[in-house]
């Protein structure tokens, strides 16, 4: 079976355990990495040609303003086809209670029927929200399979939990 990792991490200033730090490496981005190299999966980096803010409380306002708007940010890159993967984990932050909008701008251009999909999410409180629901909506004849909510001040922490449950995901 072929995996990958679809992903958007933001860098920087972040939200962790009530106030803002700087992550050099986003906790997204370690995540993909964890499972990239629990499954042996191909990485694929959803960035947008404008940059959100540096600033943090900018940023969540930018985000806020998308998903009001549903906006499709433009991608730097697209994935054009995924036919050759089995297995599809999604990767991502928790913005105002599900994807970023550019994980969605990148994942309506795909065909996932017959993909087994695996949510992961990082958060510092809001768990999923509501981004399950919302990708069951999106990915017409994926199967959902069991998701993952990762706290962002304990990413770093979870390396083995992130792995067995790629791991897992895959073997069901």
């Amino acid at each position: 079976m072929k995996n990958l990792v679809i992903y958007y991490s933001r860098k920087g200033q972040n939200y962790v355990n009530g106030s803002i730090k700087d992550l050099k490496k986003g906790n997204a981005e370690v995540i993909a990495e964890d499972i990239q190299k629990a499954v042996d999966a191909d990485l694929f980096e959803v960035e947008t040609v404008k940059p959100y803010s540096a600033d943090y409380t900018t940023c969540t306002n930018e985000a806020a303003e998308e998903k009001r708007n549903n906006a499709r940010p433009a991608l730097k890159e697209t994935l054009k086809d995924i036919s050759m993967y089995d297995n599809v984990f999604i990767v991502g932050p928790c913005w105002w209670g599900t994807y970023p909008m550019p994980v969605f701008a990148c994942l309506e251009a795909l065909d996932f029927n017959g993909k087994n999909v695996f949510a992961c999410m990082t958060h510092e409180g809001s768990g999923m929200g509501n981004s399950e629901n919302d990708l069951k909506k999106m990915l017409k004849g994926a199967f959902i399979g069991k998701s993952l909510a990762v706290a962002g001040h304990a990413v770093n922490d979870s390396k083995e939990k992130i792995q067995k449950w790629a791991e897992s995901s895959v073997k069901a």
